[in-house]
């Protein structure tokens, strides 16, 4: 179902952005950029956090982590990510597949800045052996995401 919704909403929104399927798992960010001849910070890791009642997702760049200061200043509130059960229900897609495309619920989408170091990026695409290579700015375009700074490199 989760690759299917994200390939559904690429020839709805961007029928020109094709699904790569790999034979290999590429469910963590090291196996997906060795699966896409990348490195590992190209790869577009999407977070699954909860602001209050609210469930957000951040798309990094794939070698960054929260930085618990920067992300406090902007949603005034500690970092918590989903559980895992959470995520698929939340995103409908699994862990290691997860990506701000064909989401089973609305949620709002940020861009982390470190995104803007690539022209193209590696984000997943609903399933631990799917992805697409996209702009980040093409990301935000598609998704409506809002640009914000809360990674450290």
């Amino acid at each position: 179902m989760s690759l299917a919704s994200v390939k559904q909403f690429f020839s709805q929104h961007a029928p020109d952005i094709d699904v790569v399927e790999l034979e290999q798992s590429t469910a963590t960010v090291a196996l997906a950029a060795e699966g896409h001849g990348v490195e590992p910070a190209q790869i577009a890791k999407t977070l699954a956090l909860r602001v209050g009642d609210d469930v957000i997702l951040i798309v990094t760049r794939g070698d960054a982590r929260l930085d618990n200061k920067k992300y406090k200043a902007r949603f005034g509130t500690k970092a918590r990510m989903l559980d895992l059960d959470e995520v698929e229900a939340e995103t409908g897609h699994p862990v290691g597949g997860v990506c701000p495309f064909g989401l089973a619920k609305p949620h709002n989408v940020y861009c982390d800045e470190s995104l803007k170091a690539f022209d193209v990026v590696v984000p997943a695409a609903g399933a631990t052996n799917a992805a697409v290579h996209i702009s980040p700015s093409r990301i935000a375009e598609l998704t409506g995401a809002e640009w914000i700074d809360v990674s450290a490199l």
